[in-house]
């Protein structure tokens, strides 16, 4: 006898289950005072219309499914975006859209092409649905080469601005790739796009297999009610309906159409609160760089930032012990970096207040 465990013989049933590495949300802290600069949602209520539309909900109306085709929710999207009804897929937050994107458009034997620095569900779900992938290195900056996707491929897929980084691509260089991979989708995940930057939607009339990713949980405050849509041509968006219904018809549920819908008409409101997070993100800019951050220029919600001399992790650490959260990766190339969200200008100053004290403390 050694004294160790022999480990558990494996089960049969447990041959068969589907292993895969899973992708990690941020953190939800609970309690009392903090400040969660973490996981990039906005730092303000919905819209006002929001909350008077899910008061105006009869709770009878809850015995029946809703409209599996979310027909109000579409038709407000349509009418905000100038574009026709079979033009818009919606489902439960970008990542339903996102996954059911990819389950229905990348069944080629070749490797769909993304970022190495990208939105970390990528590859879980490439995993999960078995679709073969290759990433494309990010330059110094941080930025994609067009160039890079220019190789046979059974699909491609970018956040624009990306994720970590907060850069953007200009629709120039997204349409180059456009360009160059007719044969496939093109997926442009657009959930940091209101925050700066012009949309690869203009394009939709010239590139039938471009879809477009949107999210109503960054710029229309609305993270907790899931809601996720895709702007393509009518052929891209029957296909994903007919993957849909086939997997589960009623993804969406009646208070999230409604809240949706009225959260999409009040455009003043909307252009208001993402005018107030990007002074505030530009202002961050400044406060951070003086203080001995670097970062690439963010177009999001956030700031991707590195210390010159102060360790990631020990910034992290410190503010999490301070109730401050914000986001750490492990990745090779991102280990160096903490992701900010952009907070109230309140929020913001407080965070400024523990950097600068935490920072002379430690010279």
């Amino acid at each position: 006898m050694t004294g160790q465990k022999e480990p558990a013989a494996v089960r049969a049933w447990e041959q068969n289950i589907r292993r895969v590495t899973p992708y990690v949300p941020g953190e939800q802290p609970q309690g009392g005072r903090l400040i969660k600069l973490n996981t990039n949602e906005n730092p303000y209520p919905p819209a006002p219309g929001v909350a008077e539309a899910l008061r105006k909900l009869d709770a009878g109306m809850l015995r029946k499914y809703p409209d599996p085709a979310a027909s109000a929710l579409v038709k407000a999207l349509a009418e905000a975006y100038g574009l026709a009804s079979e033009q818009i897929f919606v489902g439960v937050g970008s990542d339903d859209v996102l996954g059911m994107a990819f389950l229905t458009f990348f069944n080629s034997e070749r490797p769909v092409l993304f970022p190495d620095v990208t939105y970390s569900f990528y590859p879980v779900w490439a995993e999960l649905f078995g679709i073969p992938y290759e990433t494309c290195p990010l330059d110094a900056a941080f930025a994609i080469d067009p160039r890079d996707y220019d190789r046979e491929n059974g699909g491609v897929v970018f956040p624009n601005p990306n994720a970590p980084t907060g850069c953007f691509l200009p629709l120039r260089q997204v349409e180059d790739i456009l360009r160059h991979n007719r044969d496939v989708v093109v997926i442009v995940d657009e959930a940091y796009i209101d925050f700066g930057g012009e949309s690869a939607r203009s394009l939709l009339d010239r590139y039938e297999n471009l879809l477009v990713v949107q999210t109503f949980s960054k710029s229309r405050s609305m993270a907790g009610m899931r809601i996720g849509y895709a702007f393509g041509s009518p052929e891209l968006i029957k296909a994903m309906q007919d993957v849909k219904y086939s997997y589960n018809s009623y993804t969406m549920s009646l208070p999230a159409v409604l809240a949706g819908e009225a959260a999409v008409r009040d455009q003043e409101y909307f252009k208001e609160t993402v005018g107030k997070i990007t002074a505030t993100r530009e202002n961050a800019k400044k406060r951070l760089a003086a203080m001995g951050f670097t970062f690439p220029d963010s177009m999001a919600n956030f700031l991707f930032i590195r210390h010159r001399t102060v360790p990631a992790k020990e910034l992290y650490e410190a503010l999490r012990a301070g109730r401050i959260y914000v986001r750490y990766f492990t990745g090779p190339r991102v280990c160096d970096y903490l992701r900010v969200t952009v907070g109230t200008d309140e929020e913001m100053e407080e965070l400024y207040r523990f950097l600068e004290e935490y920072l002379a403390a430690r010279d």
